[in-house]
């Protein structure tokens, strides 16, 4: 008897999604369809060099519109502010008619990959924000609001409960303002905010291998440990949006799974304030359930 065939295993992952979208393109289209495809494509050259400045990954293209990924809500919305600034400083120059503007949504969302592609609710609400925002503008979701906003210095206007198509529940939204082509800036100076004028947010190298070790895993205590260390880090919305998918999974354990031994030792050196402890862990269990976070450890007190 032959084997049934499996499903491959579906990989997810959690991550910021901007969707993008041209204004009135059918009628630019039925207006000039050459003149429209020219301008699509220089805007898109824009947009695609854009989104890789800002270490993004383009997931999907269709017609007139893009969605692609981030490892950071900083990143996502830093790059989105940046395509309409300099899309509006382009059409500025153009023929009124000749003038293509873009509205884009922002959300960070658990999502399923297939052949690089991404899907789930995170997409859907992306690009349902996305509907919601102004021509030239950038709307985003009370989760990369909440977090954003402590890191960088725009100025937001709040949208309320937005009931959106195919979304069950209302969506909380936000505006990132703009006047004559440029952000509007908060005048506080708040340590840690990020401008236009800067690189894209970039966190310290333990930060940022620590987050590479558990971002694809679905054990609830490593991404606790992470919001404990960087409440604020640069992947704290993603962390904290995964936490809570998977804590609502039912029958979640709060520990990965550990050989009793491990399990033991671990208890005992956990709070331990000595790196040597974590050390003789990771050369013990080296892949250990606890490994990631006791590479952690060694990081903050070595």
């Amino acid at each position: 008897m032959e084997p049934v065939p499996t499903s491959p295993r579906i990989e997810r992952k959690l991550v910021g999604i901007l969707a993008a979208d041209v204004v009135r393109f059918s009628s630019h289209m039925e207006h000039d369809e050459e003149r429209t495809l020219q301008l699509l494509t220089e805007r898109r050259k824009l947009i695609d060099e854009l989104i890789e400045t800002h270490a993004g990954r383009i997931t999907g293209t269709a017609g007139d519109s893009v969605v692609a990924e981030f490892a950071s809500a900083v990143n996502a919305v830093d790059c989105a502010v940046k395509i309409q600034r300099e899309i509006m400083h382009v059409n500025a120059k153009e023929a009124e008619h000749d003038g293509l503007s873009f509205r884009i949504g922002v959300n960070v969302g658990d999502v399923m990959v297939k052949d690089a592609d991404i899907f789930g609710d995170g997409v859907n609400v992306a690009a349902r924000l996305e509907s919601l925002s102004e021509p030239d503008g950038v709307c985003l979701s009370r989760g990369v609001h909440e977090y954003v906003r402590k890191l960088t210095n725009y100025v937001y206007a709040d949208l309320g409960e937005q009931y959106v198509k195919n979304i069950e529940q209302p969506v909380r939204a936000y505006r990132i303002v703009f006047e004559n082509g440029e952000p509007v800036m908060s005048e506080e100076d708040t340590p840690g905010q990020e401008t236009l004028d800067v690189e894209p947010h970039e966190p310290p190298e333990y930060e940022l291998a620590f987050w590479e070790s558990i971002r694809d895993g679905d054990v609830v205590a490593e991404f606790e440990a992470y919001l404990d260390k960087y409440p604020e880090g640069a992947f704290a919305a993603l962390a904290a949006e995964r936490l809570k998918v998977l804590s609502e999974k039912e029958g979640e354990p709060e520990l990965p799974e550990a050989d009793p031994v491990e399990l033991a030792y671990w208890e005992s050196i956990k709070d331990s304030e000595n790196a040597e402890m974590f050390q003789t862990y990771l050369e013990t269990y080296a892949e250990g359930a606890f490994a990631a976070i006791a590479r952690l450890k060694v990081a903050e007190l070595g």
